[in-house]
């Protein structure tokens, strides 16, 4: 499993993929709300209005379907987030652009739930395919992260003495916190501690020069917000 700039979306289907593609889509928001573990055959063929053998035809089994569930909520993260984020310039843009596409897919989660965290939480001590697939997923993404950072590095924008793992822990411990305070507390004004705790993150790994400039873009977009 791994990020790649390949984007390997059908562009288009026949009937029985077209079934196939809806009940996946009901599947995620089924999972997103209850859980992978929450997922039943019966209860999704009641929401789908299909019999269970019909629903049962499209998917070997009910780790087939949890599987597949996984495969398009990572699919669609790759097409919010890291496709989009690699238009952006090696380095900081892009990083930044990652890291602010990440929040605002998490604040569209507050209200569904998050299958890669709801997923981590479900199958931390439970070995088998779906935390395989899961972990494999995750780890895909960190990895994806790393290597921003190293690019960051390379170009100048950071440190050379940046430790990338370091770096890709703290901001993934800023979207766990995140969706933390902001789903299970309600705690006002969380999505606005992660991009400030974000912004410190960068800013105390940054270059001398590239601090500078950060110093003053933030300048000039406070002067445009106040005019």
């Amino acid at each position: 499993m791994a990020f790649t700039m390949t984007d390997t979306t059908p562009k288009f289907m026949r009937k029985g993929e077209l079934t196939r593609a809806a009940i996946l889509d009901v599947a995620q928001s089924l999972a997103s709300r209850d859980g992978l573990e929450g997922l039943t055959i019966g209860l999704l063929a009641d929401k789908m209005n299909m019999s269970k053998s019909g629903v049962f035809a499209h998917f070997g089994s009910r780790e087939d379907l949890q599987i597949e569930v996984l495969k398009l909520y990572h699919s669609h993260f790759e097409a919010e987030i890291f496709y989009p984020s690699m238009r952006k310039p090696r380095g900081l843009p892009r990083l930044e652009e990652m890291f602010a596409r990440w929040i605002k897919r998490v604040t569209v989660e507050i209200a569904s739930g998050c299958i890669y965290i709801s997923g981590a939480v479900e199958y931390d001590d439970r070995p088998g395919a779906i935390r395989e697939e899961l972990a494999g997923m995750v780890l895909a993404w960190q990895d994806a992260l790393r290597r921003c950072v190293e690019q960051a590095i390379e170009v100048g924008h950071l440190r050379r003495d940046t430790d990338p793992l370091q770096l890709v822990y703290e901001m993934y411990g800023l979207i766990l916190a995140l969706h933390h305070d902001s789903r299970f507390i309600k705690r006002p004004g969380s999505v606005e501690r992660a991009r400030v705790g974000f912004e410190r993150l960068i800013d105390s790994s940054c270059t001398p020069e590239m601090r500078a400039i950060r110093k003053e873009s933030a300048k000039e977009n406070s002067k445009s917000v106040t005019n």
